[in-house]
């Protein structure tokens, strides 16, 4: 999947679907939902207790300019240009029934899982989330679905299913490319790709690190390797760098520079993690100690070097065991943050903790070492605040992510935590879906057509330790989607 038009804005979640008990909201293209009732025993004054599970939703579409009338005619008469061929589909509620749609989900100021929200809630057969023709290779889509769970606190699972993947015929161009399958199965399922996570801050954007809003991460190791290090702190410092570098995955990228006197960039951005670490292995310990060297040497390296991308979030982690000139270090620290640089010190023994408190960032990122010992829990650490962004759900083709949705996924409730946890009662998760049917897929797609579903189940966590009890299964939502 590519990367490059998922973060089309940053727009919020927003919208509202009643349901009670189990709900299911459409992440396909075209839909409807079914939403079970709760059930009473009055006449014998037992009333069954609720788990109301809402849903809001808004979805987006890259269709490519000057279509907006033909959007609107596949049944979004409310559908809105973006600009740049990017459309807003739909959500519920509109901008016209209270506020601007975007501020309500993360604010306090509207209660979803209050009565007098009903007023603005629909049906799940009213939501058309995707129902698109004329899908071409390099159109993608986007809905954030955000899930409130009222009342007890529940398990939830994600769903789904492929209801359908018709060859619809064979063109002439598509007969040049397969000839497979002209009666039966079509090929689109398998080429469209698709991506599922959780939308912690319900952005519409997937942030796979921890430290912004953008795609990719990159990250200067810059050590002290001054005469100070030489034995047990070196050698735990490569032990521990290694260890974060073993954390990193695709497509972030990392960098090695060594401070003494002077500041060498020993190994460029890269993704070649091994490349990294033998870099870091091939330490020695020698000269003085210039801070501001090795802060200026990674700056250059996160904002100049080959490998540098503009728009990636820009990690610093420098480590020392010494005073060193303060007003240079303080100067070019002020230089690098100016720049966008998030900058995480690590002091190795108490020589140098005042300084380096004062060069990062904040003081949060400002870490202390008492022994050499201690470095390998130092950088784990660091590593959960940087990296600890937002976990996918799925990835895949929309057919390998429909299957495992058949068998369910089950969310968790604090990813925080060991195991799985349920989710507390009066409280939001917000979930991305995203597809795109790739620009290289060409000819191969035409005529094709699909429906898949998607939906939530949700049951009381009270005694149903695991969520081992499904309940009701809710409606699943239709979609029907062409490429010609």
């Amino acid at each position: 999947m590519t990367e490059h038009e998922f973060d089309l804005s940053r727009r919020k979640v927003l919208g509202a679907l009643g349901a009670v008990g189990v709900a299911s909201a459409g992440a396909g293209l075209g839909t409807s939902a079914l939403f079970t009732d709760d059930e009473t025993f009055e006449n014998n004054q037992l009333t069954a207790g609720s788990l109301d599970l809402k849903l809001d939703y808004k979805s987006t579409y890259r269709g490519g300019p000057g279509r907006l009338d033909a959007i609107k005619a596949m049944g979004y008469p409310d559908a809105e240009d973006l600009g740049d061929g990017v459309y807003l589909l739909d959500q519920a509620p509109s901008p016209a029934d209270m506020q601007a749609w975007e501020d309500l989900v993360t604010g306090e100021e509207f209660q979803f899982c209050s009565p007098e929200a009903d007023e603005f809630l629909v049906n799940g057969d009213g939501i058309p989330v995707f129902t698109l023709e004329d899908v071409k290779p390099g159109d993608y889509g986007e809905v954030t679905i955000s899930i409130h769970i009222c009342d007890n606190p529940g398990w939830l699972e994600m769903v789904g299913g492929l209801r359908s993947n018709a060859e619809m015929g064979m063109t002439e161009p598509e007969m040049g490319v397969d000839d497979l399958n002209a009666d039966e199965i079509g090929e689109l399922a398998d080429r469209m790709q698709v991506r599922v996570w959780y939308d912690e801050d319900c952005d519409n954007v997937y942030e796979p690190t921890g430290t912004g809003e953008q795609q990719e991460l990159e990250v200067a190791l810059v050590s002290d390797v001054s005469g100070s290090m030489g034995g047990s702190p070196l050698s735990a410092l490569k032990t521990a760098a290694n260890g974060f570098v073993d954390n990193l995955s695709s497509p972030d990228e990392a960098a090695a520079i060594s401070f003494s006197t002077t500041a060498t960039t020993d190994q460029e951005l890269t993704t070649n993690y091994q490349a990294v670490k033998n870099a870091i292995n091939s330490y020695s310990a020698g000269g003085g100690t210039s801070i501001a060297a090795g802060i200026a040497e990674g700056a250059d390296e996160l904002l100049n070097g080959t490998n540098a991308t503009a728009g990636a979030s820009k990690v610093m982690i420098l480590l020392s065991d010494g005073q060193s000139n303060a007003s240079a270090a303080l100067s070019e620290a002020d230089d690098a943050k100016d720049a966008g640089i998030r900058i995480f010190t690590i002091a190795l023994g108490n020589a140098a903790t005042g300084l380096l408190e004062d060069i990062a960032t904040s003081p949060d990122d400002a870490f202390i070492a008492p022994n050499p010992a201690d470095l390998d829990t130092v950088y784990a650490e660091i590593a959960q605040v940087v990296l600890a962004g937002e976990l996918l759900i799925a990835e895949g083709s929309l057919a390998d992510v429909m299957a495992l949705l058949e068998e369910g996924v089950e969310l968790d409730g604090d990813r925080s935590a060991e195991g799985r946890q349920p989710y507390p009662g009066q409280t939001t998760q917000c979930v991305g879906f995203e597809w795109e049917l790739p620009i290289e897929v060409g000819n191969d797609v035409q005529t094709d057509s699909l429906s898949f579903d998607v939906g939530f189940n949700a049951v009381q966590s009270r005694h149903n330790e695991m969520g081992d009890s499904p309940g009701v299964a809710g409606g699943m939502n239709e979609t029907n989607t062409t490429s010609p």
